[in-house]
């Protein structure tokens, strides 16, 4: 049985349209890429799975109806999400964020630091003088404590220098094999998505063009609704 269905997803920011009919789902332990060019609906589709858009349409976690509920609810109900822009308490320190987010449950906040070693030597330190890297080492490590069933992951690598995001894509494949913890990623790395993602989904036009099983992803299928290459990592 599916964790996470969406049907007939349609959402609009106030009276502009954003999405048309949006389909993907998710099983537990289940990892699936979210794909498409810039402005084609994933950010959109994850803000509605969270409830921080309105929407109509199929939308339901656990077979629990996500638009019943605000989007504090949506989250208890097992839902972790990095968003995008590494956001965190920039006021507070490493530990003090861990600890504002943390639910009772298998990661706690020395999981996590033994997850991202840099943030158990930065404990200390307040959210703004980290690197950007470390902030979003942050923001993961900020969903993770509240022990989702299901991690959304909104462009985690976006920005950030090699070695590190290659740090993140590591952590995303240990969280997958010692967890089961099914995640959603939105990424253009297709190179990476391939080593860590079951199926793919690829949106265009705030609609879903295209899914299926990552290895059937095809360099056509790609640059015609993704704009890049399957051996690119643009």
């Amino acid at each position: 049985m599916s964790l996470l269905v969406v049907r007939g997803l349609m959402a609009s920011y106030g009276t502009t349209p954003a999405l048309f009919g949006v389909d993907l789902s998710l099983n537990e332990g289940e990892v699936v890429a979210l794909m498409g060019r810039n402005g084609m609906g994933k950010s959109t589709t994850v803000k509605a799975i969270c409830r921080m858009i309105g929407s109509t349409g199929t939308l339901t976690m656990d077979q629990h109806d996500l638009h019943q509920l605000p989007s504090h609810k949506v989250a208890r109900l097992g839902i972790g999400l990095v968003p995008e822009g590494r956001r965190c308490f920039r006021d507070l320190t490493v530990t003090e964020n861990l600890m504002a987010s943390t639910r009772r449950g298998p990661w706690d906040i020395a999981r996590v630091a033994n997850l991202f070693p840099r943030l158990a030597e930065r404990k200390g330190q307040v959210a703004a003088s980290l690197s950007g890297g470390e902030q979003q080492m942050l923001a993961i490590g900020r969903a993770l404590v509240t022990n989702p069933r299901l991690l959304i992951l909104d462009e985690a690598t976006e920005g950030l220098a090699p070695i590190v995001r290659q740090e993140i894509w590591s952590a995303i494949s240990q969280i997958r094999d010692e967890t089961g913890m099914a995640i959603l990623l939105i990424d253009k790395t297709l190179r990476e998505l391939a080593k860590v993602a079951d199926r793919a989904v690829i949106l265009a036009r705030g609609q879903t063009v295209w899914s299926g099983d990552m290895a059937d992803l095809t360099p056509d299928i790609t640059h015609a609704h993704v704009g890049v290459h399957q051996d690119q990592n643009g």
